[in-house]
């Protein structure tokens, strides 16, 4: 007994001698920053851009640390939460502002907003905002005067598209809230399809209702497409899971660095069908909340996942007060699968340049069971049940798309056709009208490579700019689907 007494005594003297150690070294260093700022300030020969060199002294600070942990000041604060949340106040529509002293130009207005409502569209020239020239503004000065309260007004005065005569527009902000999911519908008679593109609140409901009106519509099997989405709220994730299984089933753990921190989070909603064939697409794009759907989804052996091994985010960020307005986004826990995966990929420093996860060695690897028994592992993201390629490209591709040559071609496309057909039949109809478009864009060590361009790598991308701009985001998702090679493997491919 005594030397039971002994050892407890002192293993709460080691673990009070560390905690005093790290509270030393934290007193240590702050005095340091604090006498090493005072002194620039005394002593410095000129001015001392105290705001400048702190944000990057905090910001080369916390990139140590990982990704996903960042300060974000009082001034940054709407885009933070435009990031986050998806939704910001303002007239619902992308600008594109070619030159700073040309006009803004209506790109890309979204379904059912209030650009849409006032009878703006694509192609449009705002030649001043409130009576104030754009001429001189660059595009984010434009958008942040375009931005405002739901429920206020800004005055346009527009250069129309096709009339070509000048109006004066007046737009009522509201609150836009960017669509999680894309586009919902029937593939075939059987096949129901979700496209969904991110977890801010309520998209759960928006995916239930959804899965039950394509039920109604005679959906035997649902493919949930997750390529390309960086996640969100984790909360939104496990009651997607719970459409799917039995209440009180398990979807994720979160572990903290106490080992007492941990959460399990079950589902607790009556899910629509637990029955219903599932499959998941995935890719490298595939991060975050959409690994907890895709990972509890499989470990529950409930959906087969199909496509590229996922990006491998499974750390959890809690929003922290600061003063003076600001906030800090920090890395507080680890996710675990239901089979005790944790998919944060071992080294997110080093990754592929689509951002993938470099391949992991098993023998760095554990590996787990899934609910039927079958072998999962962990070390960087979810490993798809089925493997499916993934397009490849030409540089030119890449270089037409990134250089932004595909969306001035959209533009001059839309301002010499007032109407196209249906995005369901809708064909590119300007093939060489395009190249030659592109000839006179890229640099002059780049036209070459036009003359291997291969056709049927560019023209899907042309095609979708396009019918977004007359038909919408949702048009641009179908019209995509008709080109999508790994979907149509996926919906032949065995499932479990």
């Amino acid at each position: 007994m005594k030397r039971t007494l002994i050892i407890i005594a002192l293993s709460l003297l080691t673990l009070t001698a560390g905690a005093e150690s790290k509270n030393f070294k934290l007193g240590k260093w702050v005095e340091i920053h604090n006498a090493i700022l005072k002194e620039l300030n005394r002593s410095y020969v000129d001015t001392l851009p105290i705001d400048r060199i702190e944000r990057a002294a905090i910001d080369a600070m916390l990139a140590n640390l990982d990704p996903y942990t960042v300060y974000v000041p009082e001034e940054e604060q709407e885009d933070f939460q435009m990031q986050i949340g998806k939704v910001y106040g303002g007239v619902g529509a992308i600008i594109y502002k070619p030159d700073v002293n040309g006009n803004v130009v209506i790109n890309e207005p979204y379904a059912g907003s209030p650009a849409v409502k006032a009878g703006l569209r694509c192609g449009d020239e705002i030649i001043a905002i409130d009576s104030e020239t754009v001429h001189g503004l660059d595009s984010k000065a434009c958008s942040d005067k375009m931005r405002g309260a739901p429920g206020t007004e800004v005055k346009f005065l527009v250069k129309r598209v096709y009339e070509r005569d000048t109006v004066e527009v007046v737009v009522t902000r509201e609150k836009i809230h960017l669509p999680d999911v894309e586009y919902a519908g029937m593939l075939d008679a059987a096949t129901g399809y979700i496209y969904q593109s991110g977890f801010t609140e309520g998209v759960a409901d928006e995916i239930r209702s959804h899965v039950v009106a394509l039920k109604k519509q005679g959906m035997k099997r649902l493919v949930l497409d997750l390529r390309g989405n960086g996640g969100g709220l984790m909360q939104e994730a496990v009651r997607i899971v719970a459409l799917f299984v039995p209440r009180g089933s398990v979807v994720v753990t979160s572990k903290g660095r106490d080992p007492k921190d941990v959460d399990v989070y079950k589902t607790y909603e009556a899910p629509v069908d637990t029955k219903l064939p599932l499959i998941v697409l995935v890719d490298s794009g595939t991060a975050s909340s959409s690994e907890i759907v895709s990972g509890a989804l499989q470990d529950l052996d409930r959906a087969t996942i199909m496509g590229r091994r996922t990006f491998g985010k499974g750390l959890i960020q809690s929003i922290k007060p600061l003063p003076y307005g600001g906030q800090l986004k920090v890395t507080i826990g680890k996710y675990y699968t239901p089979s005790g995966r944790c998919v944060q990929a071992i080294d997110y420093s080093r990754r592929a340049a689509d951002g993938s996860v470099a391949h992991i060695p098993d023998s760095l690897t554990h590996e787990f069971r899934t609910k039927g028994g079958r072998i999962v592992r962990d070390g960087g993201g979810i490993t798809p049940d089925v493997e499916l390629e993934s397009p490849k490209y030409d540089d030119i591709v890449y270089s037409l798309v990134m250089r932004g040559i595909v969306e001035q071609y959209t533009l001059k496309y839309v301002a010499e056709h007032e109407t196209i057909a249906p995005a369901e039949t809708f064909v590119l109809d300007d093939y060489d009208g395009f190249l030659a478009f592109a000839r006179e864009k890229l640099p002059q060590s780049e036209k070459p490579k036009l003359d291997s361009l291969v056709r049927e790598q560019i023209v899907p991308f042309i095609e979708e700019e396009i019918v977004v701009r007359y038909y919408y985001q949702a048009a641009g998702v179908k019209l995509r689907l008709r080109y999508d090679e790994a979907l149509k493997t996926a919906l032949i491919s065995p499932t479990i």
